[in-house]
């Protein structure tokens, strides 16, 4: 069933309140891209061929793509006129890949959509033989975002709507959409031509495929995500910080949990792809980042900095600043050595 299946990833937006000259999903959550941390998630639950809608400044995220995972396809979205008009823009990827299967639609600034998520996400979907799957998540606070209104308690989907058409009794519902979908591609190809625009903001929405395909009467299911934090992104720098927070907290906790001593987080930042080895010890001011590797019985810190590098057993690193490099077994140098 994976190998019927693609994605397509929503990454044109600009992000203009985050008052950076980049585009917003090439904002870092622990060093990383958030699109790669979507990138990734999608990989991990099986899925090899990927398509990222680009549009504001869409050189930059090519040059990112192209040199740090260039098996994803790319595709532009010239004129940014909402999240079904940016999957149009994928159609021929779609039709080329999954016109027999299913396709998911990520959002290139939700880092926290989980791989296992994805995955009973869409075991789900084709079990109930649904034509759309949307992901939610429950939230104690689901001001501002649509709510996911069932048939009958926890049954189908039978409308998404958002908080500005909601009734009262609708308000009160915490499930909500988290943006991502997975579609029957052939129902979605079919569906996608007949989106209108007749809205105040002109634009393509992506629910009206939703609210199309059950109109046509079609199966239409929801899958609660297990954390709330799937739907999180971030349309701020504040907003980036909190998830800076939540994953640099998560991680640590893992790294503590597996055994790694860390006598006091100040200034440690782990990035998610970071392995550490056994009996090892993290001093305060150590970034590690990339796909670092580290050995066992190390000593990394204070203010060490090492961005993909591969660290053998038993080295000692205070004050070392590396990248792109590999250290022998036992290996100190002096503080403040500059290692490439």
């Amino acid at each position: 069933m994976i190998q019927q299946s693609c994605a397509v990833i929503l990454a044109a937006g600009e992000g203009k309140r985050m008052k950076r000259n980049r585009p917003k999903c090439l904002s870092p959550v622990l060093l990383k891209p958030m699109l790669q941390w979507v990138i990734d998630a999608a990989r991990a639950a099986g899925i090899d061929d990927l398509c990222t809608v680009t549009g504001f400044l869409h050189e930059r995220v090519d040059a990112y793509l192209a040199e740090h995972d260039p098996g994803v396809t790319t595709v532009l979205q010239a004129e940014r006129k909402g999240t079904g008009h940016a999957v149009m823009m994928a159609a021929d990827f779609i039709r080329s890949h999954a016109k027999n299967g299913n396709v998911l639609v990520l959002n290139g600034d939700a880092p926290f959509l989980e791989a296992d998520t994805i995955r009973k996400a869409l075991e789900q979907h084709i079990k109930s033989g649904s034509a759309v799957t949307v992901i939610s998540a429950v939230l104690d606070d689901p001001t501002g975002y649509g709510r996911i209104i069932r048939a009958g308690g926890d049954g189908e989907l039978r409308a998404i709507v958002e908080q500005k058409d909601a009734s009262a009794d609708e308000l009160a519902v915490r499930e909500v959409n988290s943006g991502a979908y997975w579609f029957r591609a052939e129902d979605l190809l079919e569906i996608l031509p007949q989106i209108r625009s007749n809205n105040k903001q002109g634009e393509f929405y992506l629910t009206d495929a939703v609210a199309l395909l059950l109109a046509a009467g079609k199966k239409a299911g929801a899958f609660a995500a297990d954390s709330p934090d799937a739907v999180k992104g971030a349309n701020d720098c504040l907003q980036l910080h909190e998830l800076n927070v939540i994953a640099r907290n998560a991680v640590l906790r893992k790294h503590m949990s597996d055994g790694v001593d860390i006598p006091c987080t100040d200034g440690v930042v782990i990035g998610p792809d970071v392995v550490i080895g056994k009996d090892c010890t993290i001093l305060p001011g150590t970034m590690l980042s990339g796909r670092t590797v580290i050995g066992n019985g190390c000593t990394l810190g204070p203010c060490t900095v090492l961005d993909g590098c591969t660290v053998g057993d038993g080295c000692i690193l205070d004050s070392v600043r590396g990248t792109n490099c590999t250290l022998e077994p036992g290996t100190c140098p002096k503080p403040f050595t500059q290692l490439n």
